[in-house]
């Protein structure tokens, strides 16, 4: 008989994390995005845990059943890679298999740069590495390009988006990021940010049921959103904490795996370097890439078992 999916809380680098885990075997380690959980790798958990592999997602830093410390400060690049390396000790092993998507790949390319004997091979859904520009800090080179309304602009005063999602509630929210299938940089323009579409469907793709949705909404519900958005309230300072790493290359295996659709892969400047030698530059042991057809960015969910079967065909290599 087939296993359930465990819980438990383990304590790792001063808070508890939540973790949902499944299976024997060398250990995957899966890291969700924004505003996601544990909960968008429950497809992967059971595909992996059942082809011999230990399938471990934890609820990020700020998320979901895990501590949201209150201190936008608490919530850097070092104190999320210090929680992954804690839990990869906690789990008892020496080394895992990554896979991420979203800000957890942004978190998987810092625990790959700072720990490479931690990760065997990593898996990484829709966001490239990102080298440092040692001219120009994130937050300012997005507003030049792109224009204050720039999602990650929006998202950088404490409280102000909070009140805006506030307004129309959780599940509309949840429901608008993660089923945008608009490529492109996005925008949230104020006091419109998060009204529904005109021309956005009513239903739920395929991918997504109300059973989903609702189990999202109801832990974002308990823990807002800040927890998620003090990650997009430190890109300033994880560049400057970042000096001593400029130039730095990523030196462990990876495959890399996006939607044609994907607002990041479009964005102006990613295809470009993803593409044309800039990215395997930085990340030498670049070894594949994969662009899915008419998906859009939350791929583990969207194509769940074209992507456990490219998971799985990677990391049995190491």
């Amino acid at each position: 008989m087939e296993g359930k999916i465990t819980h438990r809380t383990v304590s790792v680098n001063g808070i508890e994390m939540h973790i949902a885990e499944k299976g024997n075997g060398p250990v995957v380690l899966f890291l969700h995005g924004f505003p996601e959980l544990w909960y968008s790798w429950r497809h992967q958990i059971s595909a992996l845990s059942s082809l011999g592999y230990r399938a471990v997602a934890p609820d990020l830093r700020g998320y979901g059943d895990t501590d949201a410390p209150a201190d936008v400060a608490s919530y850097t690049c070092l104190h999320v890679v210090g929680d992954l390396v804690g839990l990869v000790d906690a789990l008892g092993v020496e080394q895992v298999y990554l896979v991420a998507q979203d800000w957890g790949c942004l978190m998987a390319w810092y625990l790959c740069l700072f720990r490479p004997e931690k990760v065997k091979a990593f898996v990484c859904l829709g966001v490239p590495f990102r080298p440092r520009n040692p001219k120009m800090k994130p937050v300012e080179s997005m507003r030049a390009f792109f224009g204050d309304d720039y999602y990650m602009c929006r998202f950088q005063e404490p409280g102000e988006i909070e009140a805006e999602m506030a307004q129309v509630g959780a599940s509309a929210v949840l429901k608008k990021i993660l089923t945008t299938r608009k490529p492109g940089p996005p925008f949230l323009p104020k006091g419109k940010a998060f009204r529904a579409d005109p021309d956005a469907s009513v239903t739920l793709p395929s991918w997504l049921s109300e059973e989903d949705l609702n189990y999202y909404a109801t832990k974002f519900k308990l823990k807002g959103f800040t927890g998620g958005l003090n990650y997009y309230r430190n890109l300033d300072i994880n560049w400057e904490l970042m000096a001593a790493w400029d130039g730095a290359e990523v030196k462990v295996p990876v495959k890399f795996i996006v939607g044609d659709l994907d607002m990041v892969y479009t964005t102006p400047g990613t295809k470009e370097y993803v593409h044309n030698g800039g990215f395997k530059k930085d990340v030498p042991y670049l070894q594949e890439v994969v662009v899915i057809e008419d998906a859009g960015h939350f791929i583990s969910q969207e194509r769940a078992e074209e992507i456990s079967t490219h998971i799985y065909d990677f990391i049995q290599k190491f």
